[in-house]
């Protein structure tokens, strides 16, 4: 429980927040004063993974709550999300780390800022958990607790609601009438008022020094625009923190020219001055473009990748004047020595010889979320080629994809189909093995391990890379980052990547990453090239970039364009994959000297690629950029 000086529950607003500035937990012998360093503000992440990691923005918070450089550039840090009805209760509500401190759920009252929270409780029709997680970087130590602000609001006011949703159609014409009936929507419209009293209840709105709300994707767009509509003296300011582009997702998934058709259609689009909707038609059925039209009202835009700032440009034609910034993802940098990766490799190759009866000379992996925008079709392209050469130098390989659309499976029913069938080799539909999107991909690969002769792909359709999570044909003692560190060669060739962490990971431990010309991570990559070596104009032999956007003559006028289709697209591929694997091939190590520059060049990269550099050269800055604006006064 958290222990200290008890605030006077009546004192006034700004008085409470100097009550409350210091606490302690036993639990986590962790204190802290609110840092009043000029310059420095209390920042709000509004974000659906505010106790849970689930994906990528799990990844940016935990990368930026355990950085040193960003805990020392911000004063304060407030999670703030929507409370899911997950089973756990009391004590658990904030994770087996957190801490609560108010709960209207369970009765818990730690606080002096009770009667606050009653208060929006009541006026709104919601429930309020409020506490602090903890963040932890095992490699470095570094810990944070910042506070955490959940909101149920599985029942709310009717008559508020409405109000609010009546004022977002009147100052910006938001019509929610065409999206209430999507949860998703609805909840986070639910979320913006109360939350924002909370903040002011917490003593996190002070007109003289602002409060940055950061808005994680379209979640957290309801509460910016609440923010918005406090007026000319409001205590806020807005970044958006774009980590894609879901309009543009969208097309490009549902587009059979994916990628390829995309990205040249934009490029001429915005050269003759026009913008998405011009191109490809209304888009407001779908309810994030709804609430993304809007981002042209934040003070700031951040945009996890090169291409994230060209397609907000896309967006439309206001978005030229709001302030935009790179805020590249930070890549997870490990140390390693050859001996170690050596181990790991031996691992790896052990596990393939169990599984396919050969060891395998050479490592090739893609561990991703089996959606279609990883595009993983392109692997085995490219692993077509890379198998008739090394059939010709009569070398091997393996390719591991681990990848799953589902929850991950039991143990039991893994030991029970290693037993009965030999999976992961081999798979069978329904049960505990593969669900719809997972067959499908399953084809593909027994495709091409019926005809290949040097090399075979194995499809591990689970979470996990260990004994209890794979079988007993793993090594015992097998642990994921052993596929992170043993690997010569990781996929990630995307059709949609905002930016790609999971690809480019594997680069502080001397893997090859492969990965397109669109993928955020190229263009840091390339940045970090170059600070390692002036001289190398943005190239390391430890990443490929693929590009399937690059069109033939015929194919680049206007009226060609935006009929690229599968076709086109799949004969653009396959000149491109072919060339990918000649790159794999000439680069791939061979020699105790070449695994080992490998790895020196990739922890330099990774030196430059770090959370701690994304802080100091892109996320503060762009804060403190925020922090200064007026740009939302002015709105309204």
């Amino acid at each position: 429980m958290f222990i200290g000086r008890e605030a006077d529950p009546d004192a006034p607003p700004d008085q409470k927040n100097q009550q409350i500035r210091k606490f302690s937990t036993s639990r986590h012998h962790w204190t802290s004063d609110f840092d009043d360093t000029p310059g420095m503000h209390t920042v709000v992440h509004v974000t659906h993974e505010a106790i849970q990691k689930i994906g990528g923005i799990g990844a940016v918070l935990h990368g930026l709550l355990t950085s040193r450089t960003y805990l020392a550039g911000t004063k304060r840090n407030i999670l703030v999300g929507p409370y899911w009805h997950t089973g756990t209760d009391g004590e658990s509500r904030l994770g087996s780390d957190g801490e609560v401190l108010y709960s209207s759920l369970d009765g818990i009252s730690r606080t002096p800022l009770a009667h606050a929270f009653r208060e929006i409780e009541q006026a709104f029709g919601v429930g309020i958990v409020y506490g602090r997680r903890k963040f932890t970087d095992k490699q470095t130590g570094v810990t944070s607790v910042p506070e955490t602000l959940l909101i149920d609001v599985s029942r709310y006011d009717e008559r508020r609601i409405g109000h609010f949703k009546f004022r977002l159609w009147e100052k910006f014409g938001l019509s929610s009438s065409r999206y209430e009936h999507i949860w998703d929507y609805e909840q986070w419209m639910r979320l913006a008022e109360p939350a924002i009293e909370a903040l002011k209840a917490l003593g996190a709105a002070n007109p003289v020094d602002p409060t940055v709300i950061l808005s994680h994707e379209y979640m957290g767009m309801p509460t910016v625009l609440a923010a918005l509509l406090e007026g000319q003296s409001s205590p806020f300011r807005t970044i958006f923190y774009a980590h894609e582009v879901a309009t543009m997702r969208r097309i490009i998934e549902h587009h059979p020219g994916h990628d390829t058709m995309f990205y040249n259609a934009m490029k001429l689009a915005l050269a003759q001055g026009h913008h998405v909707e011009d191109v490809f038609g209304p888009q407001d059925d779908f309810y994030k473009h709804g609430l993304i039209k809007l981002v042209k009202y934040c003070d700031e835009i951040f945009g996890v990748g090169d291409f994230v700032l060209k397609e907000f440009r896309f967006m439309g034609s206001e978005f030229a004047a709001v302030d935009a910034s790179l805020a590249y993802n930070g890549v997870p940098h490990f140390s390693i020595d050859p001996a170690s990766k050596a181990h790991s490799r031996t691992k790896l190759q052990k596990y393939g010889e169990t599984l396919l009866g050969y060891k395998p000379d050479y490592i090739f992996t893609h561990v991703t979320r089996l959606v279609p925008s990883k595009a993983l079709w392109r692997d085995l392209r490219v692993f077509d080629h890379v198998e008739k050469h090394l059939r010709d130098a009569n070398e091997s390989a393996v390719l591991f994809v681990l990848s799953t659309e589902v929850p991950g499976r039991r143990s039991d029913d893994i030991q029970r189909m290693e037993r009965d069938y030999g999976w992961p080799v081999v798979h069978r539909e329904g049960n505990a093995d593969l669900s719809g999107g997972e067959a499908h991909f399953y084809q593909g690969v027994q495709r091409f391990n019926a005809r290949a002769r040097n090399a075979k792909v194995v499809f591990i359709n689970q979470f996990g890379f260990d004994r209890r999570s794979c079988g007993h044909a793993i090594p015992v003692d097998m642990e994921f980052m052993d596929i992170r560190k043993g690997s010569d060669i990781e996929f990630g060739q995307s059709i949609y990547e905002p930016f790609g962490i999971a690809q480019v990971e594997p680069i502080s431990f001397g893997g090859i990453c492969v990965y397109t010309n669109v993928c955020g991570c190229a263009g840091f990559v390339r940045r970090a090239a170059e600070v390692v070596d002036p001289g190398s104009h943005g190239l390391t032999p430890n990443a490929i970039v693929a590009d399937y956007t690059k069109l033939p003559e015929h194919l680049l006028r206007p009226e060609h364009m935006l009929g690229i289709g599968k076709n086109e697209r799949e004969m653009l591929e396959e000149a491109e994959a072919e060339r990918v694997a000649v790159e794999i091939l000439n680069r791939l190590p061979r020699t105790p000297g070449e695994f080992d520059a490998y790895i020196a060049r990739g922890q330099a990269l990774a030196d430059q690629m770090s959370w701690d550099v994304v802080a100091r050269e892109y996320v503060i800055p762009g804060i403190q950029r925020a922090g200064r604006a007026h740009r939302l006064q002015a709105v309204v």
